[in-house]
């Protein structure tokens, strides 16, 4: 199982990262990229159309300001696509590049994260990868399990 990780620019890859260490920390492959919905047409195209046949399983796109790129690939791929808003220098508070992802038309959804919300992005796409993969999924559920123990002993550290 793949993960591709995708981002409008390098700009991005701050925000992005922290998609790409929850996957590796999961031992999911991650391949990353960029891909600009406005500057590289040809390649968005490409990637779109090839993601499935290039053996991934699921693909993240993170994008600030206008935000074209999950939608766009979410059109031309039959995977699910997860958008990560990026609260980008040219943005207006984040709010363009989540409504951009955010609101997709009947017919080409886009599983949306909050805003600079790489993390569950990963995580959400390691747990589509483990709803058939039992590996993943136990490493999932001990993660999980990894942040309620976190909890209790911040609750002991308050007594």
């Amino acid at each position: 199982m793949k993960v591709g990780v995708i981002m409008g620019s390098k700009s991005d890859l701050p925000v992005m990262q922290d998609a790409i260490d929850i996957l590796k920390g999961f031992d999911i492959e991650v391949e990353v990229d960029i891909v600009s919905a406005h500057r590289t047409p040809e390649k968005l195209f490409d990637y779109g159309k090839n993601a499935h046949i290039r053996g991934f399983s699921v693909i993240i796109a993170g994008a600030g300001g206008a935000a074209h790129l999950p939608g766009m690939i979410a059109s031309l791929s039959p995977l699910p696509v997860i958008g990560v808003p990026v609260k980008s220098s040219n943005s207006i508070d984040g709010w363009d590049s989540i409504l951009s992802i955010l609101q997709m038309p009947g017919g080409v959804p886009v599983a949306t994260v909050a805003l600079n919300g790489a993390k569950n992005a990963g995580i959400l796409a390691a747990q589509i990868i483990g709803s058939s993969d039992k590996c993943v999924l136990d490493k999932i559920a001990a993660y999980k399990e990894g942040l309620k123990i976190k909890v209790n002993e911040s609750t002991k550290d308050l007594q």
